[in-house]
């Protein structure tokens, strides 16, 4: 019983101190975890970080660059015919939407669906401006009803909507 007794006295110190070691590594183990995990998202953020601001500096240049008044004032609608003006502006549009397609990766559903909504106005615009003319009509006439049917003179515009969208979610990071 002696032997047991001082066994017991031996183990039970030995138990203790064993499971306070225990305690201490695993405390120190998680921290330096959380501190690696902390160290990882600085880092993810220095790189994804300048790559977000450049995908929403090229959103808020395709959205600038579709705005009907930019659109025509490029094209130089006194060289064309509307015949020959709407199929380009079209292309342009488009264009410049399939060449910024990939930055939707770095932005909301509700911000990508505000471009996309955006950039499919100015395409129905510019559809509803060719229908209102004959088929001989001039590249300035195209021009003159595309500003008459411009709705972006309006507060609620999709452009302005979708630029809001995107400038909103870059705040969100600074």
């Amino acid at each position: 019983m002696d032997y047991l007794l001082d066994l017991l006295k031996i183990i039970l110190p030995a138990g203790i101190v064993l499971y306070g070691m225990y305690l201490v590594v695993v405390s120190f183990l998680s921290k330096e975890r959380e501190k690696l995990l902390i160290d990882l998202k600085t880092q993810n953020t220095q790189v994804v970080l300048p790559i977000r601001l450049q995908a929403a500096e090229r959103l808020c240049l395709l959205l600038e660059r579709i705005t009907p008044n930019n659109l025509v004032r490029r094209s130089n609608p006194s060289q064309f015919t509307a015949a020959e003006l709407h199929p380009q502006l079209l292309a342009e549009v488009r264009e410049e939407f399939n060449h910024n397609l990939s930055q939707q990766v770095y932005f909301s559903e509700e911000t990508w669906e505000a471009v996309r909504r955006a950039v499919e106005d100015v395409i129905t615009l510019l559809n509803l401006s060719r229908q209102s003319l004959n088929a001989e009509a001039s590249g300035m006439e195209l021009a003159k009803a595309i500003f008459f049917l411009n709705p972006w003179s309006k507060k609620n515009d999709a452009i302005a909507y979708a630029l809001r969208q995107v400038k909103s979610e870059i705040q969100l990071h600074f």
